[in-house]
């Protein structure tokens, strides 16, 4: 009876074996082992180990529709926006917009003034090692070239924004 089991599964793996030995092929992100289709796709041999793929799961939410809402399916009407509300949405990232350029330009003056036209006051041990002296004047350059930059990106998106005419003249300051 022993025997006749291990027989059986001696047999069963040697056919399995035989399925492993097959050449595979790489296609990309694809794997085949059809050697014609993999001519036709110069596909390269894959040598060595055995190769296990695993699908992953598929999105749910495109085959049952319950996890997302459906915004085409609303159709074309319903995905406007009231007048009145976007004209409150376009104030508030105005608002937005402003509250932060206001914000930078604060925060370029301090620095304008720490930096004093490239000659800031010696802190602690600066006066004993120049090189961290140095570090800080540069480390302040660029913190006045990043804010000038952030400062005019925050000033072409006011430009954009509905309503730029009355805040042209705010931006310009």
């Amino acid at each position: 009876m022993k025997h006749v089991f291990l027989i059986t599964f001696v047999a069963l793996v040697g056919a399995t074996s035989g399925f492993a030995q097959e050449r595979i092929y790489r296609c990309g992100n694809e794997y085949t082992n059809k050697p014609t289709e993999a001519q036709a796709k110069t596909c390269k041999l894959m040598e060595g180990g055995s190769i296990s793929i695993v699908q992953g799961p598929r999105a749910q939410s495109a085959a049952s529709g319950t996890s997302s809402p459906k915004p085409a399916a609303s159709g074309g009407a319903g995905q406007r926006v009231d007048a009145g509300d976007q004209k409150a949405r376009d104030a508030d990232a105005r608002g937005v917009l402003e509250a932060e350029l206001k914000r930078s330009e604060a925060r370029l003056a301090e620095l304008r003034a720490e930096y004093k036209d490239g000659q800031p006051d010696l802190r602690g041990g600066e006066a004993r090692n120049h090189q961290k002296y140095l570090d800080r004047v540069a480390e302040l350059k660029a913190g006045i070239a990043r804010i000038e930059s952030d400062l005019a990106g925050i000033r072409r998106e006011l430009g954009r924004t509905p309503g730029a005419t009355s805040g042209a003249a705010s931006a310009a300051k």
